[in-house]
């Protein structure tokens, strides 16, 4: 669920009303893409996730990490400058579709990955009888 406020009026004010909106899990659905585009971008997203995390627990410079990761500096900067939303309703979703996520396949983030020794699992689940 995503929770939206008015920022001009203190959660203690009487005043203070949160709307919940259910969401649909996704991020991108919920911004209304499709449902294709929006499994294929928050796939993307999560693999960028995990690549910007190998990038900070190891402490590596964009050169170094371009090196693990067999790409160019500039890639690294893609990765590491990408609105990768971490939580349902994040903003600046909006910003990811538009920047440097469609720079990326899944395929070549997987690559990415690999060569940082890390494995990469696909799982997939049956969708709910309605």
């Amino acid at each position: 669920m995503r929770l939206n406020s008015k920022p001009d009026v203190s959660p203690q004010d009487p005043r203070h009303t949160v709307k919940m909106t259910r969401t649909e899990g996704n991020v991108f659905a919920d911004l209304g893409f499709d449902k294709q585009t929006a499994g294929n971008l928050r796939i993307r997203a999560d693999l960028m996730i995990e690549l910007r995390e190998v990038i900070r627990r190891k402490g590596l410079t964009q050169a170094q990490a371009a090196k693990l990761f067999g790409v160019s500096q500039p890639r690294i900067s893609d990765v590491q400058d990408a609105q990768v939303p971490r939580a349902q309703g994040c903003a600046g979703a909006a910003d990811l579709v538009r920047g440097k996520i469609a720079l990326f396949t899944i395929d070549m983030l997987v690559n990415m990955l690999a060569r940082a020794g890390k494995k990469v699992v696909l799982q997939t689940k049956r969708k709910k009888a309605v």
